[in-house]
């Protein structure tokens, strides 16, 4: 995956993460429609998600660092 493109992922993928997490408006909208049950694992799925998405941008950001000073 080419580097800008990575870390356009990665900053993408952790803002969805965090609004995920933050957002109680998506907890009733689940529970409104009968799915209650996940609710108990969707936070473990989130903050994973949340970690994936900003170790993938960092990632990327130390390729473009690195390239960008000559090593």
């Amino acid at each position: 995956m080419e580097n800008k493109k990575l870390l356009k992922t990665g900053i993408i993928g952790a803002v969805v993460a965090t609004i995920l997490c933050a957002t109680p408006l998506l907890l009733i909208l689940v529970a409104a429609i009968g799915l209650s049950t996940w609710l108990v694992w969707f936070d473990y799925l989130a903050f994973a998600g949340l970690i994936l998405f900003v170790g993938m941008a960092a990632y990327a950001l130390l390729i473009l660092y690195r390239r960008k000073r000559g090593g």
